[in-house]
């Protein structure tokens, strides 16, 4: 039977409670945004007691469903303001779950600086004080409590980003062989953390089984149709496995809608150089560790992660995805895939979200604080947040505050989020999501990329606007459903076009929780999740004069397309009705 574990860090109250019947058939995203939607006020401080941070595993994670562990981590963003759930990979979902807790909700504030690690076994869980551990990166970490409580534990965590409360610092997630890589980043949730005194959860799931579904036969048929599908897609058995998702880049950078030199330009000339396929031949060459078609945890068969080697063969970093090497690489000018690698290291250990630390440092080129593609100098400026100096909180405050700072007017945010790794003018469906999300700019939050681009759930002109509010929709709709399940995003390109597929993922659902849910059960799922999203963020003073995105992308004409974003603005406001419901 699932539970909730409800942490009170001002009280060191530790306790497990039963999961209140409305929360029953919520998991991932749906379940953090309605607990944050039920127990954080919306105008309240997101560093101070009244905000949570809730980590919750998918509806299918802990079973034995293909691709099934991610983990949703959900709060107030102290770096938007407005609700976030971020979504990552690692261990740690499906150990939760195999636990039977539902989620993990920690709440208030310690008294004075404690800091201390949270342990959740079977049955048992418990705050232990950890001032020995505070402000170490990440790497160094993992390894004292992996020394301390077993190779095989799941650990959440923080960097020294966390600890200062910076508002890009995310939540680590281990993975595998105990990198503390995958984050769940973006949205400042690790300053969350931070305000609440935890350094670490480490996860210790011992002897316990894996989640035993509802009706065994269905699940294992569904099973079967959805990992057919999976092993038989192109994107997901080749693409991904063989260039990771840096392989992105080539295609990204030939419809032009690569964001260069902060957002400057839509191609970049050294792409090339830092592609997935490029990224491929240095590990092959290089040997050692390094390693394409890695798994980010167990059960996953699409396997687009990657180890990413040095000169010697040992693990420079891992993974080393699209959106890192884009925000790091061609964002800044920098073709240098080691540079890149190195910059993607630092911000696992000191614990910040790659896009809006590549983001605020395009913002400070602009500045000229450093000259775009000067590799080694953004190095040195980077290692300046673990310091904790002035230059290195304003990098870690992100990239609207660094405008500010500047006087710099081309930012590329939405809800002071940076955006990812696609120019909206260049691609418009990705433009409307960027502006209309609940979450700033999120690129996941409705991945139009997929028709627009790579012809995958439909083929759409991405330079037209037409039609790109109603894809963003549905897109959005979707997304908080697949974001619910604890499935990795990618299973939309084997699903998106193969019905008996998609319809397997329902049917998996169905299977574990006794349920006999249809389509149009799944959208309204999705729907509910975004108005609770929506309605949390109109009373924290959120309206539709937020879902716009910045000026310079209306006026400044995009090379080589020229194209500006010109969705009307009555059209964006159609993604949602009046009153927050879609």
């Amino acid at each position: 039977m699932s539970r909730l574990l409800r942490v009170d860090v001002g009280s060191e109250r530790v306790r497990f409670l039963d999961v209140p019947e409305k929360y029953s058939l919520l998991g991932g995203r749906a379940l953090t945004s309605s607990l944050v939607r039920d127990e954080v006020p919306p105008a309240c401080h997101p560093l101070r007691r009244h905000n949570r941070i809730v980590i919750a595993p998918g509806l299918l994670s802990g079973t034995k469903a293909p691709c099934s562990g991610r983990v949703s981590v959900g709060g107030k963003s102290p770096l938007t303001g407005t609700i976030k759930e971020a979504n990552g990979g690692g261990i740690t979902s499906q150990k939760v779950a195999r636990l039977g807790i539902k989620a993990v909700i920690i709440e208030g504030m310690p008294d004075g600086d404690k800091t201390s690690i949270l342990l959740v076994g079977n049955g048992r869980a418990e705050l232990v004080p950890a001032k020995e551990l505070r402000h170490l990166g990440t790497y160094e970490l993992s390894q004292i409590l992996r020394d301390r409580y077993g190779k095989s534990v799941g650990l959440v965590s923080i960097g020294p980003a966390g600890e200062m409360r910076m508002l890009a610092a995310g939540v680590a997630n281990n993975d595998n062989e105990g990198e503390p890589s995958r984050y769940a980043a973006r949205g400042g949730l690790g300053a969350v953390l931070g305000s609440k005194g935890i350094k670490a959860i480490v996860i210790d799931e011992g002897d316990s089984e894996t989640v035993k579904p509802k009706n065994r036969q269905g699940f294992d048929s569904a099973v079967k149709v959805f990992t057919k599908a999976l092993l038989s897609h192109p994107v997901t058995t080749q693409a991904l496995p063989m260039a990771g998702t840096a392989g992105t880049i080539d295609p990204i950078n030939e419809v032009g809608g690569l964001p260069t030199r902060s957002f400057r330009e839509g191609r970049f000339e050294g792409a090339s150089k830092v592609s997935g396929w490029h990224m491929a031949k240095v590990v092959e060459q290089r040997g050692g560790k390094g390693k394409m078609g890695h798994p980010c945890h167990p059960g996953c068969i699409i396997r687009c992660s990657n180890i990413y080697p040095d000169e010697c063969g040992n693990v420079l970093v891992s993974p080393l995805e699209y959106e890192t090497d884009w925000a790091l690489g061609p964002n800044l000018g920098i073709d240098n895939l080691d540079h890149v690698a190195m910059l993607n290291r630092i911000c696992n250990d000191v614990g910040l979200d790659t896009i809006e630390t590549g983001c605020t440092l395009g913002v400070l080129m602009d500045a000229g604080v450093l000259e775009f593609g000067d590799g080694q100098g953004t190095i040195r400026l980077l290692q300046e947040v673990a310091k904790g100096t002035p230059m290195g909180r304003l990098i870690g405050a992100g990239c609207a505050v660094a405008g500010k700072v500047y006087g710099v007017t081309r930012v590329p945010a939405v809800k002071n989020q940076g955006l990812a790794a696609y120019d909206p003018r260049a691609i418009k469906g990705i433009g409307v999501t960027f502006a209309t999300g609940t979450m700033g700019a999120d690129h996941t939050f409705g991945y139009t990329v997929s028709p627009e681009v790579f012809k995958v759930g439909g083929n759409l002109d991405p330079l037209s606007p037409v039609g790109k509010a109603e894809a963003s929709k549905d897109a959005q709709v979707y997304t908080a459903f697949i974001d619910s399940t604890g499935l990795c995003l990618f299973v939309t390109f084997a699903t998106a076009d193969n019905e008996e597929a998609a319809n397997s993922i329902i049917h998996m659902v169905n299977a574990t929780h006794g349920v006999d849910w249809t389509l149009k059960d799944v959208l309204d799922y999705g729907r509910r999740v975004l108005s609770l999203e929506r309605q949390f963020n109109a009373e924290a003073g959120f309206t539709n004069a937020h879902d716009r995105l910045p000026e310079f992308l209306y006026e400044e004409k995009l090379p080589p397309h020229n194209h500006v974003f010109d969705v009307p603005d009555n059209e964006l406001d159609s993604v949602y009705m009046p009153g927050g419901a879609t």
